[in-house]
């Protein structure tokens, strides 16, 4: 069971974002201001730590010590870079597979989709910095461990990365209800990237305009949605079964 670590105090977080220590998110009291506050606003926007303004009640309930209006949650991980991780996968040979979560948000979504992408081979997740679930101790435990073993790349633009996947070679595939095409008779020969939306509102249309084929799981009860975490295991099940044959 990993447990969540904090880093506390303006000089606590300089230090760790000047040494480039893993961090997942950066709490600031609302309207803080300092010189020391803005070196780090500007260190956490070069390494894409998401920076979130909060009452000081949020700050309180995080920690009780001195925390000088700043509160970050340390990353188990270090984030992957998705432009250097798809060149690394061709380079070693690979078949790039993987899997993007376009704004989802339930940390046990997250990691049970990250148990099935590991279980099936991926090679790794992308995540956006917005609106979106992150790397943290409780995202783990929920991933059985998985999210320490696959790459997980946490990106600022997802039009952007998606339209560097396509770019890249990689076949993007958009699961959603509103797919022409049952996923048992889709084609997912070589590099592929599976798109799930957010639990709520599903997928944006901008990762339906970019997607080069879109989805549906049949189904013929009355229910006419999975959780989005099923729905992966479904769909990667499906691609990794494809690959396996080919």
């Amino acid at each position: 069971m990993i447990k969540e670590q904090l880093l506390y105090g303006v000089h606590a977080l300089a230090e760790a974002l000047h040494n480039g220590n893993p961090i997942d998110t950066i709490y600031l009291k609302k309207g803080l201001i300092s010189p020391e506050v803005q070196s780090i606003k500007q260190m956490a926007r070069t390494a894409g730590v998401p920076v979130k303004e909060v009452p000081i009640e949020k700050l309180n309930r995080l920690t009780r010590k001195a925390h000088q209006g700043c509160v970050a949650i340390a990353s188990p991980i270090e984030y992957a870079n998705l432009e250097q991780l798809v060149p690394m996968l061709y380079e070693n040979g690979e078949i790039p597979f993987l899997i993007v979560l376009d704004e989802l948000t339930d940390t046990r979504n997250f990691g049970a989709i990250a148990r099935s992408a590991e279980c099936f081979g991926c090679h790794g997740i992308v995540i956006t910095q917005r609106n979106s679930v992150s790397v943290t101790a409780d995202a783990v435990n929920a991933s059985a461990g998985a999210l320490l073993r696959i790459p997980v790349a946490r990106v600022a633009s997802l039009p952007r990365a998606l339209t560097f996947l396509k770019e890249s070679g990689i076949g993007l595939t958009a699961a959603s209800e509103r797919g022409t095409i049952s996923c048992d008779k889709a084609i997912f020969e070589g590099p592929v990237a599976l798109i799930m939306g957010n639990e709520h509102h599903g997928l944006s249309e901008r990762s339906l305009a970019l997607a080069d084929q879109m989805v549906n799981i049949p189904m013929m009860g009355h229910i006419s949605s999975l959780n989005v975490s099923v729905a992966a295991g479904i769909l990667l099940f499906e691609i990794t079964k494809q690959r396996l044959s080919l």
